[in-house]
């Protein structure tokens, strides 16, 4: 009867340790099976880095005063007469409001002309207008301001407070004053990452490091467009744990012990605790690293093992990274197999019980 039920093939989560090992190049397979250590550890610990570019860190902020085509002025001009050129009869003083810069960079102003603003300071587009204006009203005062830069401006998408065009000002010109001036992130910080995109070159780097790392915090360009997005990184976990899923990264760097609490600890009714692998495609320089060898070419299957029974086991386990697209896969423990074993035959012998009380019935009946 075992004989019977053993060959049938018991249902189970997956392949256990005895097939795992025989997928290693050692003995019929194509991975390599490594038990984990210290020195596996700080070989596989490499994250990949996020950061701007050298270009993006050493762009200096864009002069608030630095006129623009699209930006918007004001002007207000004063007459030493009482009958200027502009202000009315009995008013000494114009008010042009919301003059716009074209996309030429001109600005026109009556009695003045057309006079090129981009590229000049509020200060310069004074003395101009004032030096044309003076040939024709005695000593005219003219103040100038710039109102908004709207020729400078960025968009914002993603997890923000608000998604939309904003204009590189004064107090936003750069990337954390203009993530403030839109609300800020709408997700959990330590799983935000923030993508800028300038011309064809774009960068990306964590949301938390822009406070950590002030050179992160790049002075911002016209037509800039900034992200705002979730780390898209997972991974899948199998066999005998609590929860079997693709899990999302809840932090920038996981260990196992963090991926195996994520989906819920190991199952404490089947799990084999000498039995944890972590299985991923490893780059050849990681790879030839932690096998102690230089002749590798490509991504290698890798498969580690941990064991949380050994005095160690725990520390291992808390120290190994989990990266994007591992599998985390726990095997059951060998008593399960043999619990199902006898859980069958139980089944089985009644099963026969019961067949031979209905014929026993069927025949008295007839």
């Amino acid at each position: 009867m075992v004989a019977v039920v053993s060959s049938c093939g018991l249902p189970r989560v997956g392949p256990n340790k005895r097939e795992l090992y025989e997928g290693s190049v050692q003995r019929s397979g194509d991975a390599f099976v490594v038990s984990v250590n210290d020195r596996v550890t700080r070989a596989t610990s490499v994250q990949p880095a996020l950061g701007f570019s050298e270009s993006f860190k050493n762009a200096g902020q864009l002069g608030s005063d630095t006129i623009r085509p699209g930006d918007t002025l004001g002007l207000t001009i004063w007459e030493n007469v009482d009958d200027g050129l502009l202000a009315g009869e009995g008013a000494n003083q114009t008010v042009l409001e919301e003059v716009q810069v074209d996309g030429a960079g001109f600005i026109f102003v009556p009695y003045a002309g057309r006079i090129r603003a981009s590229g000049n300071t509020p200060e310069r587009i004074r003395q101009i207008i004032t030096s044309k204006l003076d040939e024709q009203t005695p000593d005219p005062q003219v103040q100038v301001r710039r109102l908004a830069g709207d020729g400078a401006t960025v968009s914002l998408v993603g997890a923000v407070g608000g998604q939309g065009v904003y204009p590189i000002e004064r107090p936003t010109r750069t990337l954390s004053t203009m993530l403030s001036a839109a609300g800020g992130i709408a997700i959990p910080p330590e799983v935000a990452q923030i993508t800028v995109m300038r011309g064809t070159e774009r960068s990306k780097i964590w949301f938390q490091d822009l406070y950590k790392t002030p050179e992160f915090d790049i002075a911002l360009r016209g037509g800039d467009r900034i992200l705002v997005e979730e780390d898209s990184r997972a991974f899948t976990a199998l066999g005998a744990t609590a929860g079997q899923a693709r899990v999302p990264f809840e932090t920038q760097t996981l260990s196992a012990v963090e991926a195996i609490a994520q989906v819920g600890g190991l199952s404490s009714a089947t799990a084999d605790p000498t039995g944890v692998f972590i299985l991923r495609n490893e780059p050849a320089e990681i790879a030839n690293q932690v096998l102690g060898r230089n002749d590798l070419v490509g991504a290698q299957r890798m498969v580690y093992v941990l064991d949380l029974t050994k005095p160690n086991g725990m520390f291992m386990a808390r120290d190994f990274s989990v990266r994007d697209d591992d599998t985390l896969y726990v095997t059951e423990a060998p008593f399960t197999q043999w619990t199902k074993v006898i859980a069958a035959l139980t089944g089985t012998l009644s099963a026969v019980g019961s067949v031979s009380t209905a014929s026993s019935t069927l025949s008295g009946d007839i």
